[in-house]
C-alpha cells in the first residue's frame, strides 16, 4: 500500500496537484485546502501522507500533510454518507482539532459551515465521532502514529473496495496472520465471494 510520497511539485490546480518521484513516475493526488495552502512552490520537492482509494470505476490518490489529518480523514470515510469528496471538504474548512473540538462540543452550527455539509450530516458526524473523543480515548494524532501492520493494510484495501468493518472482521479472522498484504487481499477476497 501506499502510505507516503516525496518528490517534485510540478502542478498545482486545485484541489489536485502533481508530484513527480523522478523515477519515471508522476502521479495526481487530490488534498483538502488546509494542505494545499502548505504547499511549496511549483519545482520545490514536497513530502505527503498518502491513502489510496480503490473503487470500481476509479482509483484515486489523496495527500495529506500531517499523519493526523490523514488520520482524520480516515475516520470520516468510514462513518455512513460520508464520501472522499466530503471528508476532503471537511477537512479543508476545518483542521483536525478544529474538528475534533467541534465534535467534543457538538457545535453542529461550526459543522454546518463548511460547504456541502447540511444539518443531518452535521449531527450524524457528531453522533458518530463524539464516542470516539471521549475522553482521551480516541485521538487522530494517536491514531496517525500508532504501530501499522499488514493486516491494517489489507483491511484498509477491502475498505477501500466497500466492504463493512464487520465483513472486513470476519475475513480477516480466516486469512493467516503471517501473508504478505497481496496475499492477504487475496485470502480475503476468495473468503468473502464464498
Amino acid at each position: 500500500m501506499l502510505a507516503k510520497i516525496t518528490g517534485t511539485l510540478l502542478e498545482k490546480q486545485p484541489p489536485q496537484i502533481i508530484i513527480d518521484t523522478q523515477h519515471g513516475l508522476a502521479y495526481e493526488i487530490d488534498v483538502p485546502m488546509s494542505t494545499f495552502y502548505t504547499l511549496p512552490n511549483t519545482g520545490d520537492s514536497v513530502t505527503l501522507f498518502l491513502h489510496l482509494a480503490i473503487r470500481e470505476d476509479a482509483q484515486q490518490l489523496f495527500g495529506f500533510a500531517t499523519a493526523a489529518e490523514r488520520a482524520s480523514f480516515r475516520m470520516l470515510i468510514k462513518i455512513s454518507g460520508i464520501g472522499a469528496r466530503t471528508a476532503l471538504g471537511i477537512l479543508s474548512g476545518l483542521s483536525s482539532d478544529d474538528l475534533q473540538q467541534a465534535v467534543r462540543a457538538q457545535d453542529i452550527s461550526r459543522l454546518c459551515s463548511i460547504p456541502g455539509i447540511g444539518k443531518k450530516t452535521a449531527e450524524r458526524l457528531v453522533l458518530e465521532l463524539k464516542d470516539k473523543l471521549k475522553g482521551e480515548s480516541f485521538n487522530f494524532t494517536a491514531a496517525a502514529t500508532a504501530p501499522h501492520s499488514e493486516r491494517d493494510d489489507v483491511a484498509a484495501a477491502l475498505m477501500a473496495l466497500g466492504y463493512a468493518d464487520k465483513e472486513i472482521a470476519n475475513a480477516l479472522k480466516n486469512v493467516a496472520t503471517d501473508v504478505g498484504v497481496s496475499a492477504g487481499i487475496r485470502a480475503a477476497l476468495g473468503w468473502l465471494s464464498k
